[in-house]
């Protein structure tokens, strides 16, 4: 008697079970959030064509292993960044073929030691030649290097790199 009810008890839980994923589909891809935690926002605004930006063209500044750049910072360049980093050998300003050359306000995904070095160099130039950062859309793998306070500091503020200049320094 007991065996019989045992039985459709089993049959039962069975059909209410949920069913069992595989560990692997349970965790999030760190590559696809962003330094506040959440999922990682699109850089490039919608309907431009002139600055598709990322390693991949595809808008978002992805945490990826096959970018040795680590282009991870969702940045808003000024003029004095541009300067700064032509002065390193990256022009960042001068359009060529199948690129459009950037200008301050722009929206870039920039590499995560580039950023860096413009925050080091901030001490001695001025705050304006680090970018502003969209923290929604830059990559969680920026923290290996720099201190969210740092980004923080440098957060875009509402209406920035919406074609404004983008050359105002933050407040302290």
């Amino acid at each position: 008697m007991l065996r019989p009810l045992l039985a459709r008890l089993r049959l039962r839980l069975a059909k209410t079970a949920p069913t069992p994923r595989a560990a692997s589909s349970m965790v999030l891809d760190p590559s696809r959030l962003s330094v506040l935690h959440g999922p990682l926002q699109p850089h490039t605004r919608p309907g431009d064509t002139t600055h598709p930006t990322g390693f991949r063209r595809d808008g978002y500044c992805w945490g990826l292993a096959d970018d040795v750049g680590e282009h991870y910072v969702a940045g808003v360049v000024t003029r004095e960044f541009l300067q700064f980093s032509k002065a390193r050998g990256n022009d960042l300003s001068t359009p060529r073929p199948g690129f459009a050359g950037l200008a301050p306000g722009c929206r870039w995904c920039l590499c995560v030691a580039r950023w860096a070095e413009a925050l080091a160099a901030s001490a001695r130039l001025g705050d304006g030649v680090v970018p502003r950062v969209d923290l929604a859309a830059t990559a969680l793998d920026t923290l290996r290097s720099v201190r969210i306070e740092d980004l923080q500091r440098f957060a875009v503020r509402d209406g920035e790199g919406e074609g404004d200049g983008g050359d105002a320094a933050p407040e302290r």
